[in-house]
């Protein structure tokens, strides 16, 4: 089997070009696409507690822990104590980080919409169906059991 045809390769190809344009377009703004990805993943007027972001966003506390300081280095954020849960911060955008996210926005918006241009509907959700059943697999742990029953 052809690395290029490959299901796997295909969606890594394909993330890893998305990638690339949106932190170059991230770039022109002096930020990053993981920078953006926060902005768009908190709530523009409440905040969300930090422990919400990441299962949220499906990244690693670590990861997450280094771009929020970094967020809040670049007066993007800031913390405040979450008055219904006094365990847990909230983190809020500063008018600076609203900014930001509306532009983080404007170009998911642009980017969705060339693509909704180009594709029909049709081809968008047959798109969507696969990808909901390579993440319903994957969630239910079946890939590998498959070829473990017929090695057996």
């Amino acid at each position: 089997m052809l690395k290029e045809t490959t299901i796997d390769h295909a969606l890594r190809a394909t993330w890893q070009a998305v990638a690339k344009m949106y932190n170059e377009q991230a770039a022109k703004h002096g930020s990053t696409m993981a920078t953006a990805f926060v902005l768009l993943n908190i709530d523009y007027e409440n905040g969300t507690p930090s422990t919400a972001l990441g299962p949220q966003m499906g990244m690693e506390p670590t990861s997450l822990s280094r771009i929020l300081k970094n967020m809040e280095d670049d007066k993007l954020i800031y913390r405040e104590k979450n008055p219904v849960d006094g365990r847990s911060v909230l983190i809020k955008l500063t008018d600076f980080g609203k900014e930001k996210r509306k532009i983080s926005r404007q170009s998911v918006i642009a980017f969705n919409e060339k693509i909704r241009m180009e594709l029909s509907d049709e081809k968008l959700n047959h798109f969507f169906e696969v990808t909901d059943k390579i993440n319903q697999l994957i969630a239910e742990r079946e890939i590998f059991n498959e070829i473990k029953r017929k090695a057996v």
